[in-house]
């Protein structure tokens, strides 16, 4: 006979599978970790921009890819998108986890990552300086709006898998994973970067 532990957890499984299940209906896709070839091929290309400041991932996910920006690109302060709980609740713990082990501290205060419970197309990415995202086609349609309405003229944009519709990319990094992978960047300088 089960125990009432037993039946509690199962309970919790299954309302967190059902959660996944439902946020991935909602937005059209699942959360998907990027390759560690293409983490790497991303924070390589932000470690070449000059300056350095905020940077978005829009639809973070599991937070794999924030948390491999936060030990890779020094001095920029990230920020992780989400709207599926079950995928930000972990992306939160894993981060309070790293940051915990880089710092020796008992405190998290002043963290360079933070993961927060949004929509990736109500975000004010003004403030944003450079824009990451590994999203599918239909979301980079909208997204390719979203990004030429608000980002500032400085900002970049680095996509990962998907091109933005309508947009012209700085460059094509063609990642070593298995898929070979490609990681489009953007340099938003106004109308004349997008392709006509």
């Amino acid at each position: 006979m089960y125990n009432t532990a037993s039946l509690l957890l199962a309970g919790i499984v299954f309302l967190a599978m059902l959660s996944i299940v439902y946020a991935s209906w909602k937005n059209g896709i699942s959360p998907m970790p990027s390759s560690a070839p293409t983490r790497h091929a991303v924070a390589k290309e932000i470690n070449q921009f000059s300056g350095r400041g905020t940077i978005v991932e829009a639809g973070s996910g599991w937070g794999t890819l924030a948390l491999h920006l936060l030990r890779h690109c020094p001095g920029w302060r990230i920020i992780g998108v989400e709207n599926s709980p079950i995928p930000l609740w972990i992306s939160r713990l894993l981060a309070r986890m790293a940051f915990l082990k880089r710092s020796g501290d008992s405190a998290v205060t002043g963290a360079p990552i933070t993961y927060i419970h949004g929509d990736i197309y109500d975000y004010p990415y003004e403030t944003a300086d450079v824009v990451v995202c590994y999203l599918y086609p239909g979301a980079m349609k909208r997204f390719s709006v979203i990004l030429g309405d608000r980002l500032a003229p400085h900002a970049r944009i680095v996509s990962i898998c998907f091109a933005l519709p309508g947009w012209r990319p700085e460059r094509v990094i063609t990642c070593g994973d298995v898929f070979l992978t490609k990681v489009y960047v953007y340099t938003v300088e106004g109308i004349d970067r997008r392709a006509s």
